[in-house]
């Protein structure tokens, strides 16, 4: 009689198969830089909600530094992905829409009213436009009409420099100017104004394709530049911060001119082209 189960003797020179492929290490390091930032993206929350202001806001501004890092280490690398991308979005959220949002709520705006109601919704309304902005931009990005020299504008105000310049009140707190009466509903009336700038479609100057090339003659004005910034930084922090927060709002009429001049002239040169080939049929 045969058994109904015979013994089986498995093929040991088969090779098993992997349940799961190796992550190549090059795209590993962006993802930690991103996650980076995010640790020190919350951890500015918690500072916040202690009351450690200073500190609170150099957490930020880590964040932003570690998110104009983790784009181009992963691109010098060559291990951008799409995980990075969605990642890099999130965290945008959390260390530019809701961290700056809730230090200023913490420190100033949960002082209007009697409940800090209303200063509690101007928060929200920073944090969802910041969303809302994040999310337009990755839909543009996979725009393949876009012409090539729009590329060199964001459509808003970018997620870290919203950030960073929302908690201009801030500065000049920790700089010590004096604090007034109708302090909080100034920096309510001017969170909501930046929160306005991060979701409208003005166009603002991107500097990320700046600097692959730079001409000879500028190299070393470059380097001084770059010096006495960082010189300033470390010695008046808070009154640097103040003065970049007043140029870079000050370049946005500027950028809104650009864009303007380059796109009449995007639809001149496109106006041309249909009129020469409707003169060639």
């Amino acid at each position: 009689m045969t058994t109904l189960f015979p013994p089986f003797e498995p093929d040991g020179a088969e090779p098993k198969r992997r349940r799961f492929r190796p992550v190549p290490l090059r795209m590993l390091i962006p993802n930690v830089i991103t996650l980076l930032s995010i640790c020190s993206g919350l951890t500015a929350v918690r500072l916040a909600v202690e009351g450690k202001l200073k500190l609170a806001v150099i957490a930020v501004a880590i964040a932003a530094v570690l998110d104009g890092l983790d784009g181009r280490v992963a691109r010098f690398l060559k291990g951008t992905s799409r995980f990075g991308a969605e990642l890099d979005s999130l965290a945008d959220f959390v260390n530019f829409g809701c961290a700056p949002a809730l230090i200023l709520y913490f420190w100033i705006l949960r002082d209007i009213g009697a409940t800090g109601t209303i200063g509690w919704i101007g928060a929200l309304i920073f944090a969802v436009s910041m969303a809302l902005r994040l999310a337009r931009f990755n839909v543009s990005i996979d725009d393949p009409d876009r012409p090539d020299w729009q590329k060199n504008y964001f459509v808003g105000m970018p997620a870290p420099a919203g950030a960073m310049t929302s908690l201009l009140p801030v500065y000049a707190a920790l700089a010590g100017l004096p604090k007034w009466t109708g302090e909080p509903y100034f920096v309510l009336a001017y969170t909501l104004f930046l929160a306005f700038l991060t979701s409208s479609t003005i166009p603002t100057f991107s500097f990320k394709r700046m600097g692959n090339f730079v001409p000879r003659e500028h190299v070393m004005p470059l380097f001084v530049g770059v010096v006495l910034v960082v010189t300033l930084i470390v010695a008046y922090p808070f009154e640097t911060l103040i003065a970049l927060t007043f140029v870079y709002l000050g370049l946005i009429p500027l950028s809104i001119r650009r864009f303007r001049s380059l796109s009449r002239a995007d639809l001149g040169s496109k106006l041309d082209d249909i009129a020469a080939s409707d003169r060639q049929v």
